[in-house]
């Protein structure tokens, strides 16, 4: 169905596109129409940060910033559906056109900015939730809150989703957000990385559950920053680390309709940055720290090379509106026979 749908799809704006398909997803899900048009999904489950992932491929966050679509989603066949990013206020993004197709390249440019309806809006959805697989929530900060207090918009959106989050994930990598990315280095790293699992602790007592945290990475790291990144990851005892989030490079869409719009790049040209940081981050942490690998997944081959990489779980963003629903069981079918 998704094979008759896309022409029609592609054929409106990107954003345009993205709220009608979502409404659409979420209709048929109330009126429980998606088992009839989604394929059967089953996988090998994955016990991971102290949870129990129903298959080894997820959603990553950015498809539902706001929790409006995740019961939807996660009823495709998805093993974890990650939400977000979402901030502690409500904030627009940045001005439009903002979103960009590259269909030869199976590729999206996104300078969206944390567009989303604060945290308080999520948690009400989230309130409703009937997905029953793990369900992961991305904080971030907002875009007018300084570098240096940064900590403080993560510690407010940490307190309000930890009830409701299987995991949290603590995202620093995204290009679209001001001084966002100067947080993974060095001291600013480190400093953050010890409040957010302060706050864990604090969260912990309150709540009487541990939340497991995982720190979203960027594909641009140089060979000497993925070490850094990785020693500050495992000097923290974070439960886990995403890599990657979209990357910078126009290396490999040059000349391309739209190549030279601000924004990230996801899709299937981030592949091998992604994976080569995969590899990186895995030779470092020793399976310390386990990997959930992302970027540029469009085949189910795709999928078993992050496995093959270093990486416990996948996640897909642009492969999923290229491919639809089957991608989903063609990735779980190709990561379950690498144990076979």
């Amino acid at each position: 169905m998704y094979a008759i749908a896309k022409p029609l799809l592609f054929a409106l704006n990107p954003e345009t596109a993205h709220h009608f398909s979502l409404d659409m997803l979420g209709a048929c899900e109330r009126l429980k129409l998606l088992g009839f048009m989604a394929p059967e999904v089953h996988g090998r489950p994955v016990e991971l940060m102290g949870l129990t992932f129903p298959n080894a491929v997820g959603l990553a966050a950015g498809l539902d910033k706001n929790g409006d679509y995740f019961n939807a989603l996660g009823r495709l066949g998805f093993g974890h559906v990650e939400i977000g990013t979402i901030t502690p206020r409500p904030q627009p993004g940045n001005p439009k056109p903002r979103l960009f197709r590259l269909p030869e390249q199976q590729a999206i440019i996104n300078r969206m900015g944390f567009n989303n309806k604060g945290v308080d809006h999520l948690v009400r959805q989230v309130k409703r939730r009937r997905f029953d697989g793990i369900l992961g929530i991305n904080i971030g900060k907002n875009f007018d809150t300084p570098v240096e207090k940064a900590f403080e918009d993560y510690q407010i959106a940490m307190a309000k989703v930890y009830p409701y989050a299987d995991y949290i994930t603590v995202n620093i990598s995204s290009p679209n957000t001001p001084g966002l990315r100067s947080l993974q280095y060095g001291e600013s790293l480190k400093q953050l990385l010890d409040v957010v699992k302060e706050e864990q602790a604090k969260q912990a007592q309150v709540v009487g559950k541990y939340v497991p945290l995982a720190i979203k990475v960027a594909p641009d790291l140089t060979i000497d920053e993925a070490e850094q990144v990785a020693n500050a990851i495992c000097g923290a005892e974070m439960d886990a680390v995403i890599a990657t989030n979209t990357t910078l490079s126009r290396e490999l869409v040059q000349g391309c309709e739209h190549a030279d719009e601000a924004g990230g790049l996801s899709g299937a040209p981030v592949r091998e940055k992604a994976t080569e940081i995969i590899r990186l981050l895995s030779a470092e942490l020793k399976g310390e720290v386990p990997i959930i690998g992302v970027g540029g997944i469009c085949s189910g081959e795709d999928a078993a090379e992050k496995i093959q990489a270093g990486a416990s779980l996948v996640q897909m963003y642009s492969g999923f509106i290229y491919r639809g629903p089957e991608l989903i069981a063609e990735a779980v079918d190709a990561i379950d026979s690498l144990a076979k």
